[in-house]
């Protein structure tokens, strides 16, 4: 857990995060530069498993409905069940490791992402696949919530949101490398063959964290006690953050849960191109990662607006095009630049306004609504389609959640700058 010393690293400027920095507080973040790497990419190693884990079942809904003999729908709430498992997971294994060294916690969170993986694959009915997936994401948040904690730790001051976006590089690789492979290697072995490949992953991310990561680096439990820890939760600032990202992630995976299906029946594509449509979805993660983590070091507030505006536009615009392949193609991958451009900016936003005891509770629990507005998303586009209104719809239910999120986000900057008005450029960080 945060211990308060590191709560105080998050940088209070939004345009120059340096510019109040004493000569000895800029020294230290020069000391782990040369290390900072080896830190934060066996970090963004722990997310490509978690993040291929997440997001690879979407490339094998149509695999996974026929061989288990459940509706597509049914099929896409073993989505819904993994991002519960996360919300669920987030605050109680935070809490449960909140007295143990950071780097212990990783580990053990990666071997439960392993395990859970492995019964996956083993997994006779549909049922036991959910329970295993539920399993397995019960690490996720709490690993990405501790994580983004060692990762802002041993960087400048204004490297943070960058600090962040890198680790969550793990996640966007995941997409557009580990999800198209593992559909390929679903459609040609069965969709059982893709789970022990993630587990094998998830191997591989326990030997680099254990390798590259060091006890020091990571830190040490926090002395807080629990109910410290969830005192944050009565920061107003900190709800809204909250309500921000489930809302404004939500329309994402309104579409990308279904993207199969919706580039197989609306857009006309083959079941073996779907793989190679996944790929330009996971660049335009990757570049709407990179473009979020630094416009967010440069100024927050526009970062978290414009990225849900952008996002937004992108869900609302696809609705009108999914039927012609060439703009479907173009707007999958917008739609994952904008999706992901997101990121940086709300976690940022919640590290920023749950200063002191309770951060790690807080990015936790970000973590966590990233993926209840995961669960809302694919449960609202499976009442969609079952309701009749088919997938070609999906786009602009997606469009209307995130821009509930950017009101909530816009309401917070607003009740912000009214209770202290100031400069725009000398808004806080995470505002």
């Amino acid at each position: 857990m945060l211990m308060p010393k590191l709560a105080a690293d998050i940088p209070l400027s939004s345009e120059s995060p340096t510019m109040h920095a004493t000569p000895a507080a800029t020294a230290a973040p020069a000391q782990t530069s040369a290390r900072r790497p080896w830190a934060l990419y066996a970090l963004t190693v722990g997310a490509f498993g978690i993040g291929t884990t997440e997001f690879v079942i979407m490339g094998l809904l149509l695999q996974l409905a026929a061989d288990l003999q459940v509706s597509l729908a049914a099929a896409g709430l073993l989505i819904s069940g993994y991002a519960l498992g996360v919300f669920v997971g987030a605050p109680l294994l935070t809490a449960a490791t909140s007295r143990v060294p950071r780097k212990t916690a990783l580990l053990a969170l990666m071997a439960i992402f392993t395990l859970g993986n492995l019964a996956c694959a083993l997994a006779p009915s549909y049922w036991v696949l959910m329970a295993a997936r539920v399993v397995t994401s019960l690490a996720h948040g709490t690993f990405f919530g501790v994580g983004a904690v060692v990762a802002t730790s041993v960087v400048p001051a204004d490297r943070k949101a960058s600090a962040i976006s890198t680790m969550f590089t793990g996640l966007t690789v995941a997409t557009l490398l580990g999800v198209p492979a593992g559909a390929w290697l679903g459609l040609q072995h069965g969709w059982r063959a893709t789970f022990w490949a993630v587990g094998a992953i998830g191997l591989v991310a326990m030997a680099v964290i254990a390798l590259f990561v060091s006890a020091r680096e990571a830190g040490a439990g926090s002395a807080v006690s629990l109910r410290e820890e969830f005192k944050v939760l009565r920061r107003p600032q900190v709800l809204l953050s909250l309500a921000a990202t489930v809302l404004g992630f939500a329309g994402v995976f309104v579409v990308f849960t279904y993207v199969q299906p919706l580039l197989t029946r609306v857009s006309g594509f083959g079941e073996s191109g779907v793989s190679a449509i996944l790929l330009v979805f996971g660049v335009g993660m990757i570049l709407g990662n990179v473009v979020g983590g630094r416009f967010g070091d440069r100024a927050p507030v526009r970062a978290l607006l414009g990225s849900l505006a952008a996002l937004a536009g992108v869900l609302a615009v696809m609705g009108f095009v999914m039927q012609s392949q060439p703009a479907a193609v173009l707007f999958i991958g917008l739609l994952g630049a904008a999706g992901f451009a997101t990121v940086a900016p709300l976690q940022l936003r919640v590290l920023s306004k749950a200063e002191g005891a309770g951060q790690s509770m807080a990015s936790s629990l970000n973590i966590a609504a990233f993926n209840l507005g995961n669960a809302l998303g694919a449960w609202l586009g499976g009442a969609v389609m079952e309701h009749g209104l088919g997938l070609a719809r999906l786009p602009w239910v997606a469009a209307l959640l995130t821009l509930g999120g950017l009101a909530v986000a816009w309401a917070s900057v607003r009740l912000e700058r009214g209770g202290a008005p100031q400069p725009a450029a000398a808004l806080p960080a995470g505002c």
